[in-house]
């Protein structure tokens, strides 16, 4: 019960922020700059509430999203998150189904920043901060990582334009590898920053579809086209099978520093005993 209630304030507190934050940059977001300031204050304050509620619900420093150390972490997320993109959007334009028609707007990609920033930081706080954190805690590495990777695909089915396939591409690939990334490092702000740069990289960059959310303005006008099991279709890159392959390997490659690091949490016996009842069933 004691961690029920645990992840209950901590869940309603990020989720309070996390909305109260985007109403507000919704209603400016055809001003850029505002809404630039708006979505990096929801971001400064969710990760301030956040910390105030794992301190006071959990009684130790919230040192997952401690000061030292996070502007590098974020860095290497943002440079991991744009080069995973670039690479996705490379291999489908070589098939003829990504092309530039143009140039975007630069007032477009500053407002975008705000908003990627809020949604990243806000997504990863709930999502890998609260939910893998505490789910991990009762049940192990493994078992957390499936069961909040398969949760952030089917919240997006919520999304304008979704679609299953797009859903199943997000749990694979962004939910495994934000949890992974986690698990390695055991720090949000690689996630944060790998997050951010996936979703600027796809809008605020090369103006593509993020999430089924529509084609919004970034620096560059680009047009997908072709095959949707490719190109992701209306959902956008995220539901190519490309991202699919670039998401496995770099949770591969997180698990296995998180191995190497001894950051991994064995299945709990509570969790083992359920598996083992279920089956035999």
């Amino acid at each position: 019960m004691g961690v029920v209630l645990r992840l209950l304030k901590q869940l309603v507190a990020v989720v309070a922020v996390a909305f109260a934050g985007g109403m507000v940059v919704g209603a400016v977001q055809g001003n850029a700059p505002l809404t630039l300031l708006l979505g990096l204050a929801t971001a400064a304050l969710a990760v301030f509430v956040y910390a105030r509620v794992v301190r006071w619900s959990e009684r130790r420093p919230p040192v997952e999203v401690a000061a030292k150390g996070a502007a590098a972490a974020t860095g290497r997320g943002v440079l991991i998150g744009v080069g995973m993109f670039a690479a996705v959007i490379v291999n489908i334009a070589f098939l003829g189904g990504y092309r530039i028609e143009g140039l975007g707007s630069v007032w477009g990609a500053v407002g975008l920043f705000g908003i990627m920033a809020a949604a990243a930081v806000t997504e990863e706080l709930l999502f890998r901060g609260v939910l893998f954190r505490i789910v991990e805690e009762l049940t192990g590495t493994w078992v957390a990582l499936t069961l909040t990777g398969v949760l952030f695909g089917l919240v997006h089915l919520s999304n304008p334009n979704a679609s299953l396939w797009g859903a199943i591409c997000i749990a694979i690939s962004a939910g495994g590898m934000l949890a992974a990334a986690y698990a390695a490092t055991r720090t949000l702000w690689l996630p944060i920053g790998l997050h951010f740069g996936w979703n600027f990289a796809a809008a605020g960059i090369f103006g593509t579809e993020v999430s089924g959310n529509g084609t919004p303005q970034g620096l560059l006008d680009g047009v997908t086209s072709g095959p949707a099991l490719l190109t992701g279709g209306a959902f956008g890159p995220e539901g190519s099978l490309y991202t699919v392959v670039f998401g496995v390997l770099l949770t591969i490659a997180f698990i296995w520093l998180a191995r190497r690091r001894g950051n991994l949490v064995p299945l709990r016996r509570s969790a083992r005993a359920g598996a083992t009842a279920t089956l035999s069933q």
